[in-house]
């Protein structure tokens, strides 16, 4: 089965396409991008599939694109609130 991994780094995107047995889950995904990406920190990301927040046992189907997201620096929330105080 056929799927990508979708790092976001500050600076740029790494999307790698990997070929896995089927029944595979997003944690075996990532256990195959840690190794093509030894110098990345993947411990620390929050796993997706398409934009949307999922477990890692949860089966992977071809095609997936699991994606990495990176810790919030800041709530988006109270940035937007900061802004309109200002105005």
């Amino acid at each position: 089965m056929r799927v990508s991994v979708a790092v976001a780094w500050p600076d740029r995107q790494e999307v790698l396409d990997l070929d896995l047995e089927e029944g595979a889950t997003v944690a075996d995904a990532l256990a195959r991008a840690r190794e093509l990406l030894p110098h990345a920190d993947l411990q620390s990301m929050s796993p997706g599939i398409w934009s949307r927040p999922c477990p890692l046992d949860r089966r992977l189907r071809e095609g997936d694109r699991v994606e990495l997201y990176r810790p919030l620096v800041a709530d988006p929330k109270q940035m937007r609130r900061a802004r309109a105080r200002r105005k």
